[in-house]
């Protein structure tokens, strides 16, 4: 009897190696880990873009380590420091859409993405916001032997002495010079800008009364005004701060002037809606925790929470208003 040549074990081999042909031509998305049972047993990678020690690296520890209880996974903290952050950042763009590499990013994403034209990556084609951790005011102070104690003393002076009072900043482009030059313009006064290579030398110069003014975080400020050593004047939130309660809003003086830092997290363009959704749940679920909400506020910031949809306009909306900021003040990075 003739043997059919379509027999069984030739029928499935060929069934088998078509279905994994098809499987591995479907687009990455189509095969990303099943959201219901996401993340698994596999780890998350949070990509820190500078070293260790800054508060991006510090918040995304905080939350990482209650997310990976939430999640029941581990979150592990890579710090890929280098080009202001952008080789980090880089990585995460260019990683698998699947939820296991993600960004933990500042507000200096925005600032940066406004006047460096030439960025490895796209900012808003190549990341989508998973959602924020925490934001916070910067605080505006000047040099104790100046005399002011309240803002509208310095404007009045500002006014009265154009260009005659000078700031302090971490560089040129830094978000120090950003809230500076905002303040600037919208109470239309001049004040020079004296950059210095990192905080704490914009700091020291202040203390030193080598410069006249600085805004800059509560960290690192608030100590030397808890030691006579500056003088705190506002915050720069439209509103009062949690983490200088007894300071007013700049805003009461300058109208229509809203300032804020925040800390947030990317992942790459193409990861799939449910998978981002169930990131954002878990971030909101974390950032409610009393215990990092007392963490946040000695480090300077507050808890907050956004979902995907306006966290992505917030930061579209930041790189067009730092765009238009950095043109009007012209605020370049130093070349």
């Amino acid at each position: 009897m003739r043997k059919n040549p379509l027999n069984h074990t030739h029928v499935l081999r060929t069934a088998s190696a078509a279905l994994l042909a098809a499987v591995m031509a479907l687009p990455a998305a189509a095969v990303a880990a099943d959201p219901a049972s996401f993340p698994g047993d596999r780890p998350i990678t949070l990509v820190v873009p500078y070293p260790p020690g800054g508060s991006n690296d510090t918040f995304a520890r905080a939350v990482g380590m209650k997310l990976g209880t939430l999640l029941k996974t581990t979150v592990v903290i890579e710090n890929k420091g280098g080009a202001g952050g952008s080789i980090g950042t880089m990585q995460v763009a260019r990683a698998k859409p699947d939820g296991y590499t993600l960004a933990a990013v500042s507000s200096s994403f925005t600032t940066n993405a406004a006047i460096q034209p030439s960025l490895p990556f796209d900012p808003i084609g190549d990341l989508r916001g998973v959602g924020l951790m925490a934001e916070g005011p910067f605080i505006l102070a000047v040099r104790k032997t100046l005399g002011f104690t309240k803002v509208s003393e310095l404007l009045d002076y500002a006014k009265a002495n154009p260009g005659k009072l000078n700031y302090s900043s971490s560089g040129p482009g830094s978000s120090n010079q950003f809230a500076t030059e905002m303040m600037n313009s919208l109470a239309k006064i001049q004040m020079t800008h004296v950059p210095f290579k990192g905080m704490g030398p914009a700091t020291n110069a202040l203390i030193g009364d080598q410069v006249d003014v600085l805004i800059a975080s509560g960290p690192s400020l608030l100590p030397a005004v808890g030691t006579g050593k500056a003088t705190a004047l506002g915050v720069t939130s439209s509103q009062k701060s949690a983490v200088a309660p007894d300071l007013p809003p700049i805003a009461a003086d300058v109208p229509n002037y809203n300032f804020k830092i925040w800390w947030g997290i990317l992942a790459p363009k193409g990861t799939p809606d449910a998978i981002v959704a169930k990131l954002n749940d878990a971030l909101k679920q974390v950032t409610s925790d009393e215990e990092l909400k007392k963490f946040f506020i000695k480090e300077g910031a507050e808890a907050a929470y956004m979902t995907p949809a306006d966290f992505d306009k917030e930061i579209s909306d930041n790189i067009a208003l730092w765009k238009k900021v950095a043109k009007d003040s012209d605020i370049h990075v130093q070349k």
